[in-house]
């Protein structure tokens, strides 16, 4: 399935108008998962980075109108969007993700987007730095905090970054010799895609189910193109798959 710009999980960060779609009840044991497997995700994206020379970061990447340079620009942009969330709660304040809003960050991706491979290590590395300041650890009470993104709590924050730095690693290296594919996507981290996405199920689509290799629905869930056959079936038929709705930064959950 192609990657289109409504479902393309660039804006994960981005509205702060929309419901919080995570309780503030988070175990400390998924906190914790959730916090090392985003920064294992950031990790193996950084090696794949220095493995690389400049040219290779000005190529497409599957996001329509993204080079491979965009989408690194948008994980490091991403991580400093959300780690200000956890800094601010710190202080008792929330912020908005971007300075600037919608615009602010699409302009810093582009210009970020023609970085060298030194370069982008650097932002990266920095991203990295300032995440693992910024997190507290697992059963801190500031994990409770209200932060700005999603009008929601910091557990909020932290699980979309996981989504972020989990899903950007597979598109900013994919058709790579050393690409990161869809086989680190872990059980916790697909069966939380699974359930984050299912909002971009329709309505009419309840009683479908989805049949595939766990990591092939959530890429398909995802707006992916998944590695083995995803299918649809209602009751026991074969029916075509059903249209995806938008990410659901962009689209309040469902009741």
């Amino acid at each position: 399935m192609a990657v289109t710009p409504a479902d393309d999980a660039r804006d994960d960060a981005v509205p702060a108008d929309v419901p919080a779609d995570v309780p503030a009840d988070v175990p400390a044991d998924v906190v914790k998962h959730a916090r090392d497997d985003a920064a294992a995700a950031l990790d193996a994206l950084l090696a794949v980075v220095r493995a690389h020379d400049d040219a290779t970061w000005r190529e497409p990447s599957p996001l329509p109108g993204w080079t491979r340079g965009h989408v690194l620009a948008h994980v490091e942009g991403v991580a400093g969007a959300l780690a200000r969330q956890a800094e601010y709660a710190r202080r008792g304040e929330k912020v908005a993700p971007y300075d600037g809003g919608q615009a602010g960050r699409d302009a810093a991706i582009e210009a970020g987007s023609t970085r060298t491979t030194a370069e982008h290590v650097a932002a990266l590395e920095a991203a990295r730095s300032r995440l693992a300041a910024a997190w507290p650890e697992p059963g801190d009470a500031l994990w409770s905090a209200p932060v700005a993104y999603r009008d929601g709590v910091l557990t909020g924050a932290l699980l979309a970054w996981w989504r972020e730095a989990r899903i950007h690693a597979v598109d900013a290296t994919a058709g790579l010799p050393d690409a990161i594919g869809l086989d680190t996507w872990d059980e916790r981290f697909r069966a939380h895609l699974a359930d984050f996405l299912a909002v971009r199920l329709p309505d009419d689509a309840a009683d479908v189910e989805l049949v595939g290799a766990p990591a092939d629905v959530a890429a398909w869930l995802a707006g992916r193109t998944p590695a083995g056959e995803v299918a649809a079936r209602r009751g026991g038929d074969v029916v075509p798959l059903p249209d995806l709705g938008p990410w659901p930064s962009s689209a309040a959950p469902k009741a």
